[in-house]
């Protein structure tokens, strides 16, 4: 009997860790493809002579990346975007949990029909109360538009903003204001993803990683390039 109790923990663990390495395969293409389009705008958006400022990249206890929020026609005058969140930990950066923002109307850039959000969360515990309600910035949480270029930062005094965001949108990069706009988990894509619709363990670092996510994580992780134009060397994996 004993022998039997073993051999089917042992199975057990085996089923489970096969599980945890192929969760990815859960996802859908789109989620997938989220993934990929948020590398690409950390890259763009922190590359730009007029992005992100470095200083307060390094500041962020997390990052929301949201690529092609969209203006959408049927609801009146209303945004809605999807995208993902990754915090720091003692390890690097987390493996990032699904995220959707949505809103009344803010006004796009220039009568654009959709943009590339980044959004710098100053406060760690900040980005637990969004992953697990629905936070209003500028309510619940405080959002201003980031300083955008890279002597911006060097005249920003005082206390930061809960949450900086950051905008592109036709080649232009600016800050832009999310006052009124709700941030929550994307329950079915983090479902999909950790067969948790809040996985919080995940933004701590101690939970499940995504394989999927590689990519995004090492962008995360790389330093933005110098001013003379050389790129940084790559990041190790941060899931390691």
């Amino acid at each position: 009997m004993s022998m039997r109790i073993a051999r089917a923990a042992g199975l057990s663990v085996v089923l489970s860790s096969l599980i945890a390495t192929t969760a990815f395969a859960a996802l859908s293409t789109g989620e997938q493809k989220r993934l990929n389009d948020a590398a690409g705008v950390i890259t763009a958006i922190r590359n730009a002579d007029n992005g992100i400022p470095e200083d307060l990249w390094q500041k962020a206890a997390c990052v929301i990346v949201i690529p092609d929020m969209k203006k959408a026609a049927f609801i009146i005058g209303g945004e809605y975007g999807k995208g993902v969140m990754s915090c720091r930990t003692a390890n690097g950066w987390s493996s990032p949990v699904f995220m959707e923002l949505e809103k009344g109307s803010w006004g796009f850039q220039a009568g654009a029909q959709e943009i590339d959000l980044v959004l710098l969360v100053t406060d760690r515990d900040a980005a637990g109360k969004m992953l697990n309600n629905k936070v209003s910035l500028g309510a619940d949480a405080s959002v201003a538009a980031g300083p955008v270029g890279r002597a911006a930062s060097a005249s920003t005094t005082g206390t930061l903003a809960t949450v900086l965001s950051y905008s592109r949108s036709k080649g232009l990069f600016a800050g832009i204001n999310l006052s009124g706009g709700a941030l929550k988990a994307d329950k079915d894509s983090n479902t999909d993803a950790y067969s948790n619709p809040v996985p919080t363990d995940v933004l701590n670092g101690s939970g499940a990683k995504l394989d999927a996510a590689t990519s995004f994580l090492n962008t995360l992780g790389t330093n933005a390039r110098a001013t003379s134009g050389t790129a940084a060397p790559a990041a190790t994996d941060q899931r390691k």
